[in-house]
């Protein structure tokens, strides 16, 4: 069996990256975002890339450092209302968007991971996000066909892994990341612990080592807190 465990995020990604990818990246805010894989891609110089993600980080964290530096042509995404280079670039005419609702999203990928090429939902028929797909009439109600999704790399954040790329996600991190892993020619998963085979109680497991072909340990981690919230005195 081939090893799977690299050093670090550069060595990790090293022969995997190129100009204009398609980058599937897991996440929910700042909860299980790939954040030193991130770092890497950013390090590399990459540019033209296509990302898909729920959220595109916030200013100077997450996707919100590849929007800085200029690196993202396009992004295929649910919420982005908190980043500000987001909202400049997209009124400048510099970074595409393509807004999906959040389960559809989520559907899209789980789609192109399971080899389904489309499929139909009622959300968003009648609105800006139908225009220009498909419709068709089920019992006599209308549904706009959405297509699946599959990258060029996937990038995703677990909890524990072990050497063969068995993933465990903890509480958020399990919202886009299970999907994302699926849904690529390649996934490179990051995790905050990594164990020898075995470890792992294999009805724990959420995402099978098949699907991951290179694993890092990123720990320590900084976790940050989108949005602080506090109580006045």
């Amino acid at each position: 069996m081939a090893n799977k465990v690299y050093k670090d995020a550069k060595s990790a990604l090293d022969g995997l990256l190129r100009d204009d990818l398609m980058l599937m990246c897991g996440g929910f805010g700042l909860v299980g975002i790939p954040d030193k894989l991130i770092h890497a891609v950013r390090d590399s110089g990459v540019k033209g890339l296509t990302c898909v993600s729920n959220n595109a980080g916030i200013d100077g964290a997450g996707l919100g450092l590849l929007l800085e530096t200029g690196q993202v042509k396009k992004m295929i995404s649910s919420y982005v209302g908190g980043n500000k280079t987001f909202a400049k670039l997209y009124l400048e005419g510099k970074l595409e968007i393509e807004f999906n609702p959040q389960g559809t999203l989520a559907e899209r990928c789980r789609a192109g991971g399971a080899g389904i090429p489309a499929f139909y939902t009622k959300t968003g028929v009648g609105t800006e996000v139908a225009k220009g797909k498909e419709t068709k009439v089920f019992d006599g109600q209308e549904y706009v066909m959405e297509r699946g999704l599959v990258g060029d790399l996937a990038l995703v954040k677990a909890w524990k892994g072990d050497t063969s790329g068995n993933l465990i996600y903890r509480k958020a991190a399990r919202n886009f990341n299970p999907m994302m892993a699926t849904a690529a020619k390649v996934c490179v998963a990051e995790v905050e612990e990594l164990v020898p085979v075995g470890q792992l109680d294999p009805d724990h497991i959420h995402t099978p080592g098949i699907f991951v072909n290179r694993i890092l340990c990123g720990a320590p981690y900084d976790k940050q807190i989108e949005q602080r919230t506090i109580r006045k005195s």
